[in-house]
């Protein structure tokens, strides 16, 4: 069709409405390299659309396509969540940005900027702002400028570094090991400083752990999509591509598929793209709300799911957002499989973990080779829902014994005994656990390298309390841990590892 028939142009501001969901601010955009546009009986135009916040395009028709700022206070109301409030904060930052264009920089040109910025995780770009001629200060704004240290507003607060090599957690400082000071009464004036988080270590993909070696995997024929590279992402990724299957990637932020796709991985563009690819998709993101909007948002998995494809839910949700996914899977004709797994990040990486799965027998049976690879234990529970309680009612029982550990190492502590000799004569006992080993030794060590995240580990006690409520079962202990792990993250540690929750449990 030409151009000349064609509403809309290129560089528009838009809203863009895919089927099944809201509309969604866009910018009318050439097509990427290998977006082929979609064959079509529709004799209206069709346009290549970016996306804002999520970085991702789509071919829309025109019939779903509407100005941007004409239409913004209406499509404003028609979706709340918090991406979609950043993709509406994106646009109106790119708007005016867009005001004034510093070194002749045109509106191309600030969108590349934009989607550059956006790449590496940054939520807008600067306001870019001419250079003015300071106006004339009154003598009453000069007062005030002399009280405040500048016009109308006071300065802003130094922000202390929360992070200084003193406090770091390589060294035991007597802030951390407190054996020394044991017999002094606790004060505010005794609590460490917010404790910088450890760097992760770069995943070397092409190691093979020595589980996956001896498990002699004879890999599917089928191409397997994955959404999602985190922590536990990234280590059962690379056991599928170790053990000879085909994979296709996707991860919100692109850098994280480089040395994937350097292994023998494929890159999706959007989760959509990665859906359409492969005949299995896994996904394994950070919660339900994250997996719904997988599922559900702008390119995502229902524009592309088919009745010859499956669907297999890895995050760990409740057995609630697990039947609302499992419903719109299975209402494409697809099949729907949760697969919840019991480990943190060595166990992933090992292939070591244990893996929950319930729904498809099928397509339970399909993924084996991929559960060989993944974990040394596959089991299937049944239903839909019950892979998603046996999950919840296991981290329970660790978030619990974790918050068990850390009160007991701070009461070893404030009474003057040494941490390392409590937990030397704990593995002697019937305690002995490698969980509690391994958080035991975060503590002496005081590094709490991220493992399995605190953050994660509070919302599923979360998950687990609201379980409990609509069963009518009092969790009074896992109410308990849950403010404690609450507290922990609230004081900046929510990124850290679970045993960080020590910091909370010690002051």
């Amino acid at each position: 069709m030409s151009t000349e028939t064609m509403t809309y142009k290129l560089g528009d501001l838009v809203w863009a409405k895919m089927k099944g969901y809201s509309p969604w601010p866009g910018r009318v955009s050439n097509p990427i390299k290998d977006m082929k546009k979609p064959a079509t009986t529709k004799k209206i135009p069709i346009y290549c659309i970016y996306f804002f916040g999520t970085n991702n395009y789509g071919w829309i028709d025109e019939a779903n396509i509407k100005p941007y700022q004409e239409h913004k206070e209406q499509c404003k109301q028609m979706c709340k969540t918090a991406n979609f409030k950043e993709a509406c904060d994106t646009i109106e930052n790119f708007i005016s940005g867009g005001e004034v264009w510093e070194d002749n920089l045109d509106s191309n040109a600030l969108f590349d900027k934009l989607k550059e910025e956006e790449t590496n995780n940054t939520s807008s770009i600067e306001r870019k702002t001419p250079k003015i001629k300071p106006k004339k200060e009154t003598p009453k704004e000069r007062k005030r400028e002399s009280l405040t240290g500048s016009v109308g507003r006071p300065p802003k607060k130094q922000r202390t570094d929360s992070t200084s090599s003193n406090n770091r957690l390589g060294s035991l400082s007597p802030v951390l090991n407190h054996s020394a000071t044991a017999k002094r009464p606790g004060s505010l004036l005794n609590r460490p400083t917010h404790i910088s988080k450890p760097e992760t270590p770069p995943l070397d993909v092409a190691t093979v752990s020595q589980a996956l070696k001896d498990k002699n995997i004879q890999a599917s024929d089928l191409k397997f999509g994955f959404l999602g590279l985190g922590i536990m992402g990234s280590g059962i990724v690379k056991n599928l591509l170790n053990s000879g299957h085909k994979v296709v990637i996707w991860n919100r932020s692109n850098e994280k598929c480089n040395d994937f796709v350097e292994a023998g991985a494929e890159k999706g563009l959007t989760p959509a793209d990665v859906v359409a690819m492969s005949d299995i998709t896994f996904s394994c993101v950070a919660d339900p709300q994250a997996a719904k909007e997988m599922v559900f948002g702008n390119c995502g998995v229902l524009s592309e799911i088919t009745t010859d494809k499956g669907y297999v839910e890895m995050t760990s949700i409740d057995a609630e957002t697990s039947a609302d996914i499992c419903e719109a899977i299975m209402a494409k004709g697809a099949r729907y499989l949760e697969a919840q797994v019991q480990g943190s990040k060595p166990q992933a990486e090992e292939g070591n973990l244990v893996i929950l799965g319930a729904g498809d027998r099928q397509l339970f049976d399909d993924c084996n080779s991929c559960f060989q690879a993944m974990g040394k234990n596959a089991i299937y529970l049944g239903e839909v829902g019950n892979a998603s309680k046996m999950n919840l009612v296991l981290q329970t029982m660790t978030g619990i014994c974790l918050v068990g550990l850390a009160e007991s190492m701070a009461l070893a502590d404030r009474a003057g005994l040494q941490q390392k000799d409590v937990l030397e004569i704990m593995e002697m006992t019937s305690l002995a656990s490698p969980l509690l080993t391994e958080k035991g030794k975060a503590i002496i060590e005081g590094g709490f390298p991220t493992q399995m995240p605190l953050q994660h580990m509070q919302k599923d006690l979360r998950l687990g309390l609201s379980m409990s409520d609509s069963l009518e079962q009092p969790l009074p202990l896992a109410a308990i841990a849950n403010e404690t792990y609450k507290h922990a993250k609230r004081l900046g540690y929510g990124t850290h590892d679970a045993s960080a929750v020590y910091i909370r449990a010690r002051f």
